[in-house]
């Protein structure tokens, strides 16, 4: 399976950004997309994920703010982020797997090249 996450700029504080994640390869062996980041300095932080049926779930700093939806292909994720912060800034990475409990690095066996999302205040 390879991954490429796309979508990313910079923008202003309260902004937003729609990240797209287009998956490709043996797409039916994975069950789940989620998206993580990292900021520099920082271990890489799970966003949220998005399973095959579309039931989401996200971290408690993304609850309210992002949206985790699929594309009508199926093969496709997007992070839509709202009310963009600076604390929002980092690189962003979609992941497919199909370990519990998708909400850590370890759950995941595919990972895309990240987008660089940067907000300024």
């Amino acid at each position: 399976v390879q991954l490429q996450a796309s979508g990313g700029g910079l923008v202003q504080a309260g902004a937003s950004l729609r990240l797209s994640c287009a998956a490709s390869g043996r797409t039916s062996t994975t069950a789940i997309v989620g998206w993580f980041r990292q900021a520099p300095g920082k271990e890489r932080e799970f966003v949220g994920f998005i399973g095959r049926s579309g039931g989401t779930y996200y971290a408690d700093s993304a609850k309210g703010r992002f949206t985790i939806s699929r594309g009508n292909a199926k093969n496709t994720a997007y992070l839509q982020m709202d009310s963009l912060k600076p604390d929002d800034t980092a690189v962003y990475y979609c992941a497919a797997g199909s370990r519990v409990p998708f909400t850590t690095v370890q759950s995941y066996d595919y990972w895309g090249r990240g987008t660089q999302v940067t907000v300024s205040s």
